[in-house]
């Protein structure tokens, strides 16, 4: 029996949002049990297998060619195993609450799991070259050494790395660790909420947050405190035990800080993220707090409460943008900064790249999805036709850009950095404002722009290295032993208030807000990647205005290179470089600029 891969109550959309496109994964693979993919599995068996009998303890008898031959077989199993798993993600991430999908996600998993244990060796082994027999085969061969950077941030790895049979039980272990992460996931799905009568998803009441109506985002706000109060000893559990693993896999691992894992990964140096926080914790007072005062006043209120946090301005119109205009809006955005940029971003709308509609079940959120170099990216929306929506779209279809064009890097190179891959995404939505900016017709439509503009930048940049805060604080204190929901609450709020300043009272129950964020779950410390992208981009944008001359070509070689080049590499052809701590404070003055120009109009 073949499973439909579209859900039977899949929402079209709406008269007001017209029709919305859904996923068509036949490019992954037709169905769970289709042919092709027992045929993948099945090779990828052999394949592994073959691997690890023909190049086990031979590695260092190996010529260049011999290598590159490794290399290339290597990177077709990861291309085969990445194809699997994103088909059976994504088809899981489309109704999180179906068994069947859910069962068939854990079944790939631990599958491919078994199937790349033997795979193991292949770093530990790469980490016990010798440098200089490593440095040869990249001279000897230049199809090889353009491999190089790959396995620079293997061997960032080295002295970090455990016996061969510690590392084989470790990843064995992961489907363990990947459970806590399922149960997260699932358990958040399933929450409901009741506001008004109405039940609904967490979207759905994370989304009543920003509705006109006082009253109902209020009601929002303590129906969210309850229902994350009534399952406040799961998350907490949650937390514990991701923090508790991290914390024995770092200690077993030699990693000095709960935070090195992460800055290895991100190809960046802890003194450039350290700056970076340093930077945007300084700011605070002259952005979030003075933004917030102004807030505070057109809302005509004494104080604030959390639940007015992203309450639209009272002269702002509630308008739902049908989804033609949306996609007119974005692209037209893309296109005039560049035509090649609309032309890559066109497809995504055209062969079913995107799902948009909310449903039951379907993951919140948004996100890109770039699948494998030989096939293409897959766009997630929670479409509600919010002027915040386009710009979630106008993200998102960055990261879809970005993921295409540095595919042509192949699996082992196209990846970039979390740092680097907001990049795309976080310029896609400045065009998309600039355009919209433009556009204003009066005072009153270009103070709500740039009041949207300077909201998403403080929850882009302020509220993340606060998350951030909060997540060091966390681990920290984990460390010390088992953490109470009280605990972690009271983190929570510390961090809070610091960042959003005195405009704001917060109501009983919001130190049970922390509970809902994935990041913290699925990537610790990820979140200072979002601060680091929009710096670097407002860093970028400025330049741009500065220099437009021959800007779109060395941005579209930024992006095609993916993840074969270090931050600073990228930033030198643009001026601009992320390790001097002034670079930081040049991205927070575009946001200071736009809070200057709210205050003026004040005037």
């Amino acid at each position: 029996m073949t499973h439909p891969l579209y859900d039977a109550n899949a929402s079209a959309g709406g008269p007001e949002l017209g029709p919305l496109p859904e996923w068509d994964l036949s490019d992954l693979y037709t169905a769970a049990d289709a042919p092709e993919l027992k045929r993948d599995l099945d090779w990828l068996e052999e394949a592994c297998r073959s691997f690890a009998a023909d190049y086990e303890g031979k590695l260092a008898s190996l010529d260049a060619p011999g290598f590159l031959a490794a290399v290339q077989r290597h990177e077709r199993i990861e291309g085969i195993a990445g194809r699997i798993m994103s088909f059976a993600g994504l088809r899981y991430y489309q109704q999180t609450t179906d068994a069947a999908r859910a069962k068939f996600l854990s079944d790939c998993q631990d599958r491919i799991t078994t199937f790349t244990t033997p795979l193991v060796f292949f770093t530990l082994e790469l980490n016990r070259l010798d440098d200089g027999f490593l440095d040869g085969l990249f001279a000897a061969n230049a199809d090889l050494a353009r491999y190089k950077p790959a396995f620079d941030r293997i061997r960032a790895m080295k002295p970090y790395q455990l016996s061969d049979e510690l590392e084989k039980f470790l990843h064995d272990m992961g489907v363990v660790g990947d459970a806590w992460e399922r149960l997260f996931d699932e358990t958040i799905a399933g929450l409901t909420f009741t506001v008004d009568g109405d039940e609904m998803n967490i979207e759905g009441t994370l989304n009543l947050l920003t509705e006109q109506d006082r009253s109902k985002r209020e009601a929002a706000a303590h129906e969210l405190a309850r229902v994350f109060g009534e399952n406040i000893r799961t998350f907490a559990r949650v937390h514990n035990t991701c923090a508790k693993e991290k914390e024995v896999l770092d200690r077993w691992r030699g990693m000095p800080t709960p935070q090195t894992g992460r800055h290895l990964s991100n190809d960046v140096e802890p003194e450039v993220v350290q700056a970076l926080r340093d930077a945007v914790v300084a700011a605070y007072p002259r952005l979030s707090h003075r933004y917030y005062a102004l807030k505070r006043k057109w809302l005509g209120l004494d104080v604030m409460q959390v639940w007015d946090r992203n309450a639209p301005l009272p002269m702002e119109t509630t308008r739902t943008v049908p989804w033609d205009e949306a996609q007119e809006t974005v692209l037209s955005a893309y296109s005039a900064f560049d035509p090649r940029m609309a032309e890559i971003a066109q497809p995504f709308f055209d062969k079913g790249w995107i799902d948009a509609g909310v449903k039951p079940g379907k993951a919140p959120g948004a996100f890109a999805h770039p699948t494998v170099t030989d096939v293409h990216p897959y766009v997630l929306l929670n479409y509600l036709g919010k002027p915040r929506d386009v710009m979630t779209l106008a993200h998102e279809l960055g990261h879809g850009v970005h993921q295409v064009l540095a595919a042509g890097q192949g699996e082992m190179l196209s990846s970039t950095p979390l740092t680097l891959a907001e990049t795309a995404s976080v310029f896609g939505e400045m065009l998309t404002f600039r355009r919209m900016l433009d556009g204003a017709t009066d005072q009153t439509e270009r103070k709500v722009l740039l009041a949207g503009k300077v909201e998403d930048m403080i929850n882009t940049v302020i509220r993340q290295i606060a998350f951030y805060d909060f997540e060091c604080k966390l681990h920290e204190a984990r460390r010390g032993g088992e953490l109470t929901p009280d605990d972690i609450g009271a983190l929570w709020m510390s961090v809070q208030a610091e960042s959003l300043g005195p405009a704001f009272e917060f109501m009983e129950g919001y130190d049970r807000f922390w509970a809902y964020i994935p990041h913290f779950v699925h990537s610790p410390f990820y979140v200072y990647a979002y601060a680091f992208g929009d710096g670097l981009v407002n860093a970028l944008y400025a330049a741009y205005e500065e220099a437009p001359e021959g800007f779109q070509d060395k941005y579209f070689d930024m992006l095609k290179a993916g993840g074969s080049k270090h931050h600073k590499e990228l930033l030198a052809p643009f001026g601009l470089d992320a390790t001097d701590p002034a670079f930081w404070d040049k991205g927070l003055a575009m946001l200071e600029g736009f809070i200057d120009e709210l205050e003026a109009m004040e005037g």
